[in-house]
């Protein structure tokens, strides 16, 4: 059996958008009603993607956090999903400094992310309208989903396997592009070797 692929996300956005009740939803099917906010969990969770098991550790951020303990989880976390509220226009106005802080912590490298918008079984309350969401996760070149945590409505599943997808592509490339760096340099060594020899 080939050892699975590890890929870490992290889930952010405002208290209150639902960030635990999607992670629960996606992991177990279900839809609970109650939440500690102040909570921080890290789950672990296994998952065919496209005919590969991928092991997935997802943290669920807590609602307020201090910027050193944001700032960790953002350095921890190789893929994000970002996370608001469709009937909350507060919690969307917030994604953007939110993708500002990732890409000042993660520097030089790109930000892998996917954009979530929940409680899309809450319509008649929106404020947020899916073409803002779509139009926004293309000035962030990312993923774009509308879900309901609640009624499993949505992308959820999909959310996390493109996120996964996205993580492992990034890892691939940077792996070939530091295999080829380190051959460089090897070959450089030796025919600096060679040329002291021979001089």
């Amino acid at each position: 059996m080939a050892k699975s692929a590890e890929v870490k996300l992290a889930v952010f956005g405002r208290a209150g958008v639902g960030k635990s009740a999607l992670v629960v939803r996606f992991l177990t099917k279900r839809f609970i009603w109650e939440y500690d906010p102040t909570l921080e969990s890290t789950y672990r969770h296994q998952a065919n993607i496209d005919d590969d098991v991928v092991t997935m550790e997802i943290l669920d951020t807590a609602g307020p956090e201090d910027l050193l303990q944001r700032e960790g989880h953002m350095r921890w976390g190789e893929g994000f999903v970002i996370v608001y509220d469709i009937t909350d226009r507060g919690s969307f106005d917030e994604v953007v400094p939110l993708k500002n802080f990732l890409d000042e912590i993660k520097k030089p490298k790109n930000v892998t992310l996917v954009l979530v918008g929940n409680k899309a079984d809450l319509e008649h309350s929106r404020q947020v309208s899916t073409e803002e969401g779509e139009k926004l996760a293309t000035e962030l070149a990312c993923a774009f989903y509308e879900c309901s945590a609640c009624t499993g409505g949505g992308s959820i599943h999909e959310a996390f396997h493109e996120l996964c997808r996205e993580v492992r592509r990034r890892k691939m490339v940077q792996g070939k592009t530091r295999r080829r760096s380190s051959t460089t340099h090897v070959k450089q060594a030796i025919n600096k070797m060679l040329t002291k020899m021979s001089s």
